[in-house]
This record gives C-alpha cells, structure tokens and sequence, in this order.
C-alpha cells in the first residue's frame, strides 16, 4: 500500500472533523454490570503494540520533532504492521498521520510543529482490525478523541452494542476504538468507565474538547512515565525515554506507571490523578520482549544518522 501522505487524506479530516452524529446521548452507566465474553480472546500470543508521546510545558526547550522521532525509534521493535503519530494544533484540532508499515519509514517523515506541545505516537502489531484499512490503524479517532492503545480489549463489540455507539468509520473492526469511544462518551467520569474494560491495556488520548492530554494503565502492558522540568514524557520502552534525554538533551525521572492508574497531564506537569479498578480475570499470554528486532535496529540507525545531518 502506498503510504499516505501529510497532504492527503489520512491527515485526515482530523483537522476539521466532519460533523459528528456517533453516539447517542444515552448516559454511560459504569456500575452496570456487564457480561463478560465466553471463552479466551483470539490473538497471536506473540503480539505486540507500542505507545509513546509528550506533554510539554511553554518553558520547554525540547525540539518537538527530535523528541517525537526519538519516541518512535524507541518503540519501533514493538510492531511493524503499521505506524503513525498525532499532535495538537494551535487550533485546537489534533492531527493525524499515519500510513502501513514500520517506524523506519515513517521516521524522516515525522515532523512536528514547534508550536505543538502534546504529541502521540503508536506503532502496531494488528490483532483485531486489519491494517490495509487506514481507520483500524493508530491514532485512533473517535469523534473529538484520538488516541493510542497498546493491548487487546475483549468486549469491544459488547461494550459498543451496550451504549449504542456507531463505529467512526464503516468498515472499522479494531478493538482499541472502544476506548475513545468510552472517553468521549463518559468525559467526568473516565476512571468509572474504563472498568467496563476486559482485556489488556495501556493507553494514552487527545481530546479536542479538553486542554489535557491522558494516560491509562490497565491490565498487563507497561507504562513508562518521565517527568523533565518542564516536560511529561511516556511510552512503552522505558529505552524511549533515554533516547528523548540523549537526543532531545533532557534529563528525565523515570518510572513505571502501576496498573489501575489514569492521570491528566497538561503543559508538562500531572493534573490529576485517579485510580480505577482492573479485571485480573483476564488472562494475557506470554510476550516477548522483543517483535520486530530488525525495525529497532534500522530505526534508531536512521534516527542516529538524522541527527548527525541537522547537527
């Protein structure tokens, strides 16, 4: 498939999103209790998918397409079925870009406004919702949510029956649009509505109408978090938060985010913080920790080369 484009479609009508008649307004009920899907979620047990991105503050020197293309470098072993990245504009729209195949091809083509300060990266290993579709591919948009998940989530299809939900695009299948399609719907309430969740997850949102951008831990993928000073820098790898400090020439606190923990990031700093409850009767298969060695190597090869040529 011929990638797609910053000047063509899947830049998407993100920037000006089409008018929106998805959901409907029934309100989201996150205590009712849902049933659970009989038997063991399908999916290739070495499967994986890769998060990342940054909330910078206005004090921040970082360069914001340094940092973004030293994120994807860092998690481009996770997947190689597809890649993309999304950012704030000034506007207050996010942009979307993304386009099947591995991060190394869409490294050189990651540019970011230095007017930006809240990015998204996602590179993907598909489970459910093939990637020669565009719309099943990362970020993610529902409605005004774009977001990036790495994990499986079981009752998607439960979960959009249950609300009424329309899927975004026709066509659309991937399991991860459940999430912002929650978002969306429950704004206020997302910790109670993440619960309805079984499955695996680790994820992180734009909300066009909200300032902040957010991050989710759930079930049994790992969540790194760095704290500059004046920055927030996340992703599955906690190697893609030292390629931000060699790269970007920051120093960064890192830590791994527990499960069960949603927080509100905006201008480089936490907001908020919440604790939500994760279903451990979910059973996730062994992974490895490694899916695509050669994407890694070529990535961060092209990233050093990068470098040197705008030093």
């Amino acid at each position: 498939m011929r990638p797609i484009g910053l000047g063509e479609s899947t830049l998407e009508t993100n920037v000006n999103p089409p008018e929106r008649d998805l959901l409907t307004r029934r309100p989201a009920d996150a205590s009712r209790k849902m049933r659970r899907p009989k038997g063991r979620f399908r999916f290739d047990p070495k499967t994986l998918c890769g998060i990342a991105g940054y909330s910078l503050g206005p004090d921040s020197s970082v360069e914001r397409t340094v940092a973004a293309r030293a994120l994807l470098a860092g998690i481009a072993e996770r997947g190689a079925d597809a890649a993309g990245f999304a950012y704030r504009t000034e506007a207050g729209r996010v942009a979307v870009y993304k386009q099947q195949s591995g991060a190394t091809a869409l490294l050189e083509r990651t540019r970011v406004p230095e007017a930006a300060s809240q990015l998204l990266v996602h590179v993907r290993d598909h489970t459910k919702g093939h990637p020669s579709l565009v719309a099943n591919n990362h970020p993610i948009r529902h409605g005004a949510v774009v977001g990036v998940h790495n994990g499986v989530i079981e009752n998607d299809d439960e979960l959009f029956a249950a609300h009424e939900i329309d899927r975004a695009e026709p066509g659309m299948s991937v399991d991860s649009e459940i999430i912002f399609a929650l978002a969306e719907l429950s704004r206020g309430r997302t910790a109670s509505a993440l619960e309805q969740l079984y499955g695996t997850m680790a994820t992180a949102w734009l909300d066009e109408g909200r300032p902040e951008l957010i991050l989710a831990r759930g079930l049994g993928r790992p969540l790194w978090l760095g704290k500059g000073k004046h920055e927030i820098v996340f992703a599955s790898t906690r190697l893609a938060l030292e390629l931000v400090e060699r790269y970007a020439g920051i120093k960064l606190r890192k830590s791994e985010v527990p499960e069960g923990t949603l927080f509100a990031v905006d201008e480089g700093k936490l907001v908020t913080k919440h604790s939500f409850r994760v279903d451990r009767s979910f059973q996730d298969e062994p992974l490895p920790a490694v899916r695509a060695p050669d994407e890694a190597r070529s990535c961060r090869e092209r990233l050093a080369r990068l470098h040197v040529a705008v030093a």
